[in-house]
């Protein structure tokens, strides 16, 4: 547990986001019905996703932390000098529930679990 399980690129053309790191890296697509968002597997690797945006957010990129009890994890890090960023949210589609905080530096790190 608390192991990084999943990252995101943000991207504001994800035809040209997976072309180039399919072409770049060999990584393997998955889109993901509604348009807004594709999966990419590394092999041997924590696979990520593009999430569509129209502008590129700072930070560009987010990673996500497996966790066993996000309200827990958001409270310890608020104890530490964090700040909530995101409240426990389901992803939907079974795939689980994330959140997200910013830490003292105000870089924010994305939490995930199964429930």
């Amino acid at each position: 547990m608390d192991k990084l399980v999943h990252w995101e690129i943000p991207s504001t053309d994800l035809e040209k986001s997976k072309k180039f790191f399919a072409g770049l890296f060999g990584w393997k697509m998955q889109d993901i019905p509604g348009g807004e968002y594709t999966l990419f597997e590394v092999e041997d690797g924590i696979g990520g996703g593009f999430n569509k945006v129209d502008k590129i957010p700072k930070p560009g990129i987010r990673v996500y932390i497996e966790v066993q009890d996000i309200p827990a994890t958001l409270k310890k890090a608020e104890e530490l000098g964090g700040k909530p960023a995101q409240d426990k949210t389901e992803i939907g589609g079974g795939m689980g529930f994330c959140a997200a905080f910013l830490d003292p530096c105000g870089c924010r790190i994305g939490l995930w679990s199964k429930t």
